[in-house]
Formats: structure tokens, sequence, C-alpha cells
């Protein structure tokens, strides 16, 4: 029997919803993938989302329909990937931070040039790394035949701190992570909170 898959009304919630929810989920693409360790959830009223002073040519796929891809340059460097939430207009989004490899492996090996798994998809810029992702996947939806997105089989623990890599909004605890998980592109030192499934911190 196929496996269900995370749908358009998945994304169309609040961000603070949809964050936590996809620790755990699979994510697919172009054959290499696996398990969603880490997640930042970005709101438009927050200084740090790129939507938070309106809309340009570089963050316009934030503000159409949820359940798209947000793919965007770091630094001039890195490729970062992003997935649209909440209603139409809402410009929210949650960045894909961490993966724990299990599908396409080798693929993902080479295009990283690195036999260690741990650090194949510990990062968001290794993350679009290993699964090929690059600006030309800016606005695609989040469903086959680009991305395979399934839901995970249990609540894992999370936990929660600040969001990495930014300078302002880091009062807010909106970076999400599997409890324990090796694949973590930075571990949460110090933070011993927890949110069940769906809870806004």
């Amino acid at each position: 029997m196929p496996k269900p898959l995370l749908d358009r009304s998945f994304f169309d919630r609040s961000v603070h919803e949809v964050a936590p929810e996809l620790i755990g989920a699979m994510l697919v693409f172009g054959g290499s993938g696996g398990v969603i360790v880490e997640v930042e959830a970005y709101h438009h009223t927050d200084p740090a989302a790129h939507s938070y002073r309106g809309r340009t040519p570089r963050n316009a796929i934030m503000f159409g329909p949820p359940g798209f891809a947000y793919v965007y340059r770091s630094y001039g460097i890195h490729w970062c990937l992003n997935f649209v939430c909440e209603g139409e207009g809402s410009a929210s989004a949650v960045l894909i931070r961490a993966l724990q490899p299990t599908e396409g492996i080798g693929a993902m090996r080479r295009r990283r040039g690195l036999k260690d798994d741990r650090l194949l998809c510990s990062g968001p810029g290794r993350v679009c790394e290993a699964l090929g992702v690059t600006g030309a996947v800016n606005g695609l939806p989040l469903a086959p035949p680009w991305f395979t997105l399934c839901p995970r089989g249990s609540e894992p623990e999370i936990v929660i701190g600040p969001r990495i890599g930014i300078s302002v909004g880091l009062d807010h605890q909106w970076r999400y992570g599997l409890k324990g998980s090796p694949f973590l592109s930075k571990p949460f030192a110090g933070m011993r909170s927890r949110v069940s499934s769906g809870a806004r911190p």
C-alpha cells in the first residue's frame, strides 16, 4: 500500500504548527533524502524573515499559496530549502536545516564529496547540496514528481531553542530538533524545553 503524503492542507496552517510536525517526517527529492531532524520557523512578523519588509522578486514565492518550495542562496554561496506555510499572502516558511540520510545515500555522498553520513545533510546548505536542490527548484510544489513528503509514523521528542545564523529575532525559540539525533547541524546545548506536536512555543 502506498505511503500517505503530506498535501497542501498540511502546510495551510500556522508555521508554528507545521514546523514541529515536520520533525520525523520523510523528505525525498530526486531519489535522495531522509528523515527531517531539524527545522526553523520564520513568520512574516519576525524581523529575521525574508518577508518582513514586504514582497520582492527574491521572496515572492513566500507570498503565494502554501505547499511550495522557497529556495534562496545564503551569503551568495549555499542554497537553502524552505517550505511555504499558512494562507496565500501570509509569507511564512519553514527552513529545512538537517536530515538523517536514508534514501539515495550514494548519490548524496558523490554530491557532497564525503563518506561521513552524519555530515551529509547536517545544515541547510548541506541539505541542498546533498539533494541537488538549486535555485531552479524555487517555486516547485512540495508534491510528486518533484518532492515526496511522508508524515512521521509516531510523535518524536522535540527540543527547541533559538535559531542559528541570524542577528535579529533571537528571542524566539523557533528552532526545532529531534532529541538526541546525531544528524543535527548543531546541538541544542543547554536547551531543556520540549514541545508536543503542533504546540506553539
